[in-house]
């Protein structure tokens, strides 16, 4: 369900600024319904502006809050966290504690993560080594270490 275009939003059509959709998905690496979903969603910071034609106008700052909202998906948080987040800065000063809070929440969560796939990373390289000892001729060859 698109966004309503409002005169607060719109970009004057005789020079339109920002990126079109395609391009801020093809420099951030979404799809166009990806950033679409983003703003319908409430994941943005603000509605992205647009120009007359209705035609979504991409800024610098808009890119910005793209790439964070990407890495914050990208380790796990949660849409509704992550929505939680924007609705916070959203609303400005005063809620900077929560905001701390819900980030370091989040950075435990991907600090227990790392540590689980630094595990498995050391059970892959452990492997690693035994193959690389067999072709070096000095492995043992039991079949428990396969």
């Amino acid at each position: 369900m698109p966004v309503p275009v409002t005169a607060s939003h719109a970009v004057p059509a005789t020079g339109p600024t920002g990126l079109p959709i395609a391009e801020a998905a093809t420099r951030s690496g979404l799809t166009a319904d990806t950033l679409r979903y983003y703003e319908k969603d409430g994941l943005m910071l603000r509605p992205v502006p647009r120009t007359a034609t209705g035609q979504r106008r991409y800024q610098p700052e808009d890119l910005r809050w793209i790439a964070l909202v990407t890495r914050l998906r990208a380790t796990g948080m949660p849409v509704r966290d992550v929505r939680r987040y924007a609705d916070l800065v959203r609303a400005g000063d005063g809620n900077e504690h929560a905001r701390l809070a819900l980030l370091r929440e989040h950075r435990q969560v991907v600090l227990a993560q790392l540590a689980e796939v630094t595990e498995h990373l050391g059970a892959i390289d452990a492997k690693i080594g035994i193959y690389e000892d067999r072709l070096a001729g000095v492995a043992d060859l039991s079949p428990t270490r396969s």
